[in-house]
């Protein structure tokens, strides 16, 4: 069983790009075998998914820190600054359980008004989690939130995606990684139910041709060595991953029993998975930004001396993959996402993992990415920073539903 299938549904789907990651444990196949259901699934409607509906391909460069997000406070001239980038492909999924650390850090030093480096998810709930501390705050950007790399990303819950390799974050990551988590998924459950469903839940399915205990974990490996003798993480267990300790509030996935799965392949699981659609969500959030009284300035910074021009006296720095240049950090490693987009198909609520792709119906589209189609686990797309669309990628994602759904038994939809 690979990693990311434990979270299949739940905490699916990548956040910051076109590479969805589920993440497991060994253990959680024996687990799904328990929790096998009867009588429970609904009609459900093929998609519809064929390149030529193709309308918008997007590509998303996830800003990846091997020893995880930076979170920590050094001065820049007589300003302050608390850092706060740099979260993988689990930005959108830990954004407020980080920006409350951030802005804890800021509130200890008891400033009147705080200033905010980037507009992006990160940038956004850091601003609006210093209004809500009482701060007056003020977003200085180049690109505002429609126009960010966080909106090329496909949107779900998955706070563990790539977040940090094991050994260079060291044991203590964990408790971080953890009370991020939690703020954030306590926090997002204030948005359900809100008009335009901001944040939603679907039913989320993987499919898989063989029992989900018999199929080995790829070790996902891309050449020799590791990260610490080559700078480059070089195979799937490297990454960290920490949705165990989670469990307790994350609805757990069933194995579909083999008279109720709908779909033309011989094994199926469940799990609601929390989504957030964009347009909904980042109108709200912008909105409550303004209505609190907040200001954003169109800015471009070049180097960190560049920030003495900012009037507040502490400045959180959300600048996502610009870092690496804006800041000088090397640590930071790109990693490419895809998504492909078709029409919206509104009566097609739900998700499919199968065969390497992903397909998730949301308000905006029907969206489809290639999401371990070489069988390189976790090591898809890392170090690749080509940020331009890829049509036979999208092409190819694509072909593995319009195959699936073209198998999908009469009466079924």
């Amino acid at each position: 069983m690979k990693r990311r299938d434990l979270f299949a549904g739940s905490l699916a789907f990548g956040t910051l790009g076109a590479r969805g990651m589920w993440h497991s444990v060994p253990a959680a196949a024996a687990a799904l075998q328990r929790t096998a259901v009867s009588g429970t699934v609904p009609r459900l409607v093929p998609m519809r998914a064929h390149a030529d509906q193709i309308t918008d391909i997007k590509v998303c460069l996830r800003p990846f820190r091997p020893a995880g997000p930076r979170l920590d406070v050094e001065r820049v001239g007589d300003k302050v600054v608390i850092h706060n980038y740099g979260h993988g492909g689990s930005g959108w999924s830990l954004s407020w359980g980080s920006a409350d650390i951030a802005v804890g850090k800021a509130a200890s030093l008891s400033p009147r008004r705080i200033a905010v480096v980037g507009c992006g998810v990160i940038g956004l709930t850091s601003a609006l989690s210093a209004q809500r501390a009482g701060f007056d705050v003020t977003i200085y950007t180049r690109d505002m939130l429609p126009h960010t790399r966080s909106v090329r990303a496909n949107g779900s819950w998955t706070p563990d995606s790539r977040i940090a390799l094991t050994a260079p974050a060291g044991p203590q990551f964990a408790e971080v990684w953890e009370q991020m988590a939690r703020y954030s998924w306590k926090a997002y459950r204030d948005y359900l139910g809100l008009p335009g469903n901001p944040i939603d839940f679907r039913d989320n399915y993987t499919l898989s041709d063989t029992p989900f205990d018999e199929a080995p974990e790829p070790e996902g490996r891309t050449g020799p060595g590791d990260y610490a003798s080559t700078g480059m993480p070089r195979a799937t267990s490297e990454f960290a991953t920490y949705g165990e300790r989670i469990r307790d509030i994350i609805p757990a996935p069933e194995l579909l029993a083999s008279q109720d799965n709908p779909f033309p392949v011989a094994h199926a699981q469940r799990a609601p998975m929390m989504m957030f659609n964009f347009g909904a969500y980042g109108h709200l959030l912008l909105s409550e930004f303004h209505q609190a009284g907040g200001r954003v300035v169109i800015r471009e910074f070049h180097t960190p001396a560049d920030m003495k021009s900012i009037a507040e006296p502490v400045i959180i720095n959300c600048p996502g993959y610009a870092a690496r240049d804006l800041w000088g950090d090397r640590t930071l490693i790109p990693v490419r996402g895809q998504t492909a987009w078709l029409p919206p198909q509104p009566d097609v609520a739900y998700g499919v993992e199968y065969r390497g792709a992903a397909a998730l119906s949301k308000s905006d589209g029907l969206m489809i990415q290639a999401v371990d189609l070489n069988d390189v686990g976790e090591m898809e797309g890392v170090g690749n920073s080509f940020e331009h669309a890829d049509r036979a990628e999208a092409e190819k994602a694509i072909a593995v539903f319009e195959n699936l759904f073209a198998r999908f038994p009469a009466g079924r939809g």
